[in-house]
């Protein structure tokens, strides 16, 4: 039987998003990844790990080797890696699976060592406003990417990027998670209503929640961002732990 037993869950690390020294984040996400310890069985990505990502059919983004190479390393030693596309990184296609990864689409039940899990970024999910849904939706338009493929790399993503730089954390606005009014919470009160879920795990809000209590007794947790902090979550068989890395980083 194995030993392993630990599932660690990430969200919103927006690597390359030229705030607070990106080099510095970039290097800190990967040394996070090299630390995780032998008993890691299984890590998920939760959206959003690039700021900003398209690839087309034979060109992908340039730059990131640290964090790739630490993602071929754990999946070299046997660990899992799981990743949804964020509203961030939503123009990602076949690349990463073809590095061995294993796409999931939002919202995902995963069972975990007996537990039923509801995991995704965390977009879109729940009574979201029309205009936020309009849009996530050009963004999931088939017509759009082609139209978006057609541009040159370099006009292609100083587009992307500019966009990028002009969200809320690039402008430094911190969100506080309210509970109960909230798309996501109602999202995941009436889902856990009709579904047995233990927890729900989700990033997309910028805002760290822990242990949020459903009227299911379903438990809710999010992931801050990587921008100021080093946020992990994992589940050890019996709990939910949340942590932060640090690296000792001179």
């Amino acid at each position: 039987m194995s030993s392993r037993r630990l599932t660690y869950f990430v969200s919103d690390v927006h690597l390359g998003l030229q705030v607070a020294d990106p080099d510095a984040r970039e290097r800190r996400f990967a040394d996070f990844l090299n630390s995780l310890p032998q008993e890691t069985e299984a890590l998920y990505l939760l959206g959003d790990i690039w700021d900003f990502w398209y690839e087309y059919r034979d060109v992908v983004p340039k730059g990131y080797v640290r964090v790739l190479a630490a993602l071929q390393s754990l999946m070299d030693r046997g660990v899992k890696i799981y990743f949804f596309q964020g509203n961030h990184d939503v123009w990602t296609y076949s690349y990463f699976e073809e590095l061995g990864m294993t796409r999931l689409v939002q919202p995902s039940i995963v069972q975990i060592a007996g537990k039923s899990f509801c995991l995704g970024h965390g977009d879109g999910l729940g009574p979201v406003p029309f205009g936020y849904r309009f849009l996530r939706g050009m963004f999931h338009s088939c017509v759009l990417q082609f139209l978006f493929s057609l541009l040159h790399p370099w006009i292609a993503f100083r587009l992307g990027n500019s966009w990028s730089r002009r969200n809320r954390l690039a402008r430094h606005q911190e969100y506080t998670f309210k509970g109960p009014g909230e798309p996501l919470y109602d999202f995941a009160d009436r889902f856990s209503s009709e579904n047995k879920v233990d927890y729900f795990v989700f990033g997309h809000y910028h805002s760290a929640v822990s242990d949020m209590k459903l009227p299911s007794g379903a438990s809710l947790y999010l992931l801050k961002d990587w921008i100021d902090g080093s946020p992990y979550m994992y589940f050890d068989g019996m709990s939910m732990v949340g942590g932060s890395f640090q690296n000792n980083e001179k």
